[in-house]
């Protein structure tokens, strides 16, 4: 089963995202800030990234510039997890190289991991 990284600050929101894909058998590991998220996804090379936009000590966007500086940042599959849905901060999340782009509370966590296993499903 694949590896999730979830990098989002607010606990009642990772908690909940992050037990769904443990119970549907994933191997997942957390971050509460853009730094310690950009670390652990160079460090561990999760199959894929769900990223809120806005985080403490290192934004989102700014976390994912710098994942796509490495080779193997280039490729991982990146999912915006975040409460911004105006069309400025789509299109900042597409030109920084995000693979999909969820409004928070729109979906309930059982919904974010059947939709990232469409995902991984498509990719591999």
């Amino acid at each position: 089963m694949a590896t999730i990284l979830i990098i989002e600050d607010e606990a009642a929101i990772r908690a909940p995202i992050a037990g769904a894909f443990r119970e549907a058998g994933y191997s997942v590991s957390e971050a509460a800030d853009g730094e310690a998220g950009l670390v652990s996804a160079l460090r561990d090379h999760p199959d894929v990234i769900l990223l809120d936009i806005i985080l403490p000590k290192m934004h989102g966007i700014a976390m994912l510039q710098k994942l796509r500086e490495d080779t193997w940042g280039r490729r991982v599959p990146v999912i915006l997890l975040t409460n911004l849905s105006d069309s400025e901060s789509v299109a900042g999340a597409i030109e920084n190289g995000a693979y999909d782009f969820l409004v928070k509370k729109d979906w309930k966590p059982d919904e974010v991991v059947h939709m990232v296993a469409q995902r991984i499903k498509r990719s591999n």
